[in-house]
């Protein structure tokens, strides 16, 4: 089975996953639960349609069974936000949803936006660096995105435990493939100059 098929299948069961939590926990009248639910489960279901339109090639590559469980606990450790905001639970003031609501979807912009720039860009001129739009100032603005996404989440749960997570994911998979990528575009004459105007991860900050 290839890699995506396990993260797809996670990333899909995310939305029924925190549905029966609000239910087992009997939150139907927890606001905040409710805005997690659409948020994270409105993210699976657009990487699941992403997966299917414009798929990322480092996810196509096969793994055991073993591998893909492997992934399936990895990524579940996401899933301790929303049990935390249910089982606690956590009841967050109108402006802070508010607040977080514009970064999760800011950073639904950025993340699947560059994803798709990224697609098109391989597909229609292959062999080329891609350094405009949405990748002329930052080399890695789908992981900024995704962090975006993330905080949001993890900041919702009012909790540590779910910020250790997003940065363990950061250091463990996050930073090692961006620095794997900027090897690979270093074979570009044009990366050097691509380099001094862009940020590697945070635009115009790092």
């Amino acid at each position: 089975m290839k890699q995506k098929f396990f993260i797809d299948t996670h990333k899909g069961a995310t939305a029924p996953f925190v549905f029966f939590l609000i239910y087992y926990f009997n939150q139907m009248d927890n606001m905040t639960a409710w805005i997690y639910l659409a948020m994270h489960g409105s993210y699976g279901i657009m990487w699941v349609l992403k997966s299917r339109i414009f798929p990322d090639k480092t996810w196509e590559q096969k793994c055991t069974i073993w591998y893909g469980l492997y992934i399936w606990g990895g990524l579940s450790l996401y899933w301790i936000s929303p049990l935390i905001i249910v089982a606690t639970p956590i009841h967050n003031h109108p402006m802070i949803l508010c607040l977080l609501i514009i970064l999760f979807s800011l950073g639904i912009f950025f993340h699947y936006a560059s994803d798709m720039q990224k697609y098109t860009s391989l597909k229609l001129k292959p062999g080329k660096l891609i350094n405009d739009d949405l990748m002329a100032k930052c080399r890695n603005t789908n992981y900024f995105g995704e962090l975006m996404i993330y905080l949001s989440f993890a900041l919702m749960s009012k909790h540590l435990i779910p910020i250790v997570v997003l940065v363990a994911f950061f250091l463990i998979i996050w930073l090692p493939n961006m620095i794997r990528k900027d090897k690979s575009l270093s074979r570009y004459p044009e990366y050097i100059d691509y380099k001094k105007r862009s940020s590697f991860f945070i635009p115009f900050i790092w």
